[in-house]
């Protein structure tokens, strides 16, 4: 792996803040006013600049939806803060995450203006709320994304899929898409620098990823899965075997446990 000087980590540093600033501006300015298509335009182009600054190098596998897809649910194993941003920059959606984030600075601000969904994590009665608004979402057309995890790992394997929030694909009778997502050393082993997990504060994530030259992202695009007549933890089941076949191929690699409860959200 190569690393970057402690001057282009300073230039780079400084063309992220400029971005940010742009991107709230943007939020403020014209996304409450712009049209479903202008909106998914600005967010889009954002998130693929906010990654060519970082010097992440994006490659897309599969068959992803299409901009004009609607009342798709997909959900990705989760690594980083960084994989809303790849997600967004091949089609813009709606993210399900915890209500912390509503107050981090700056980055809450843009995920209220971005449509996310905020879920008080551990509570049953929050479940069920985020659930209807979920399924409002979807059958009114919206494409939505969680990652059923629950949380960040460092990508060498998956966590056991939460079911909770498939209740919602069932309820509005939604395609479930997959999407295995990695990021990749140029052996073809796993990166694990790029991502957020554990005690790690997002200073220190953001450090590592500011000192790399490059980074190499992944998203394999699934077969979708059809939510008519299944259970939510047969959709959970469905889904965890799909993302980890596709980025385990020689072996399942998942921590113990099985699909189920309590609800996921973002980190």
């Amino acid at each position: 792996m190569k690393y970057t000087s402690r001057i282009v980590r300073a230039w780079r540093l400084f063309r992220l803040g400029l971005h940010i600033l742009r991107g709230v501006l943007t939020a403020f300015l014209v996304l409450p006013w712009g049209s479903t298509g202008l909106r998914m335009t600005l967010t889009r182009e954002w998130s693929r600049s906010l990654l060519g600054l970082l010097g992440v190098r994006l490659e897309i596998r599969g068959n992803p939806p299409e901009v004009a897809s609607r009342n798709v649910l997909l959900v990705s194993n989760h690594v980083s803060w960084l994989d809303i941003y790849l997600l967004n920059a091949v089609r813009p959606l709606r993210f399900v995450s915890k209500a912390e984030v509503r107050s981090w600075p700056v980055v809450g601000w843009l995920a209220v203006f971005t449509g996310t969904l905020f879920l008080e994590r551990g509570r049953r009665r929050d479940t069920a709320r985020v659930n209807d608004a979920v399924t409002a979402a979807l059958a009114g057309g919206d494409c939505v994304a969680f990652f059923p995890e629950g949380t960040t790992t460092d990508g060498t394997h998956i966590k056991p899929f939460l079911s909770s929030l498939l209740q919602a694909a069932i309820n509005a009778q939604s395609e479930i898409r997959p999407v295995a997502l990695r990021y990749v050393l140029p052996d073809g082993g796993a990166d694990i620098e790029p991502a957020y997990y554990g005690d790690m504060s997002m200073m220190d994530s953001l450090r590592n990823i500011l000192a790399r030259k490059a980074i190499r992202a992944e998203l394999l695009f699934l077969e979708p899965i059809a939510s008519s007549g299944k259970q939510r933890r047969e959709l959970a089941h469905q889904a965890e075997q799909a993302i980890s076949s596709a980025l385990y191929p020689a072996g399942r690699r998942t921590a113990a446990g099985t699909a189920g409860d309590p609800p996921a959200a973002a980190h």
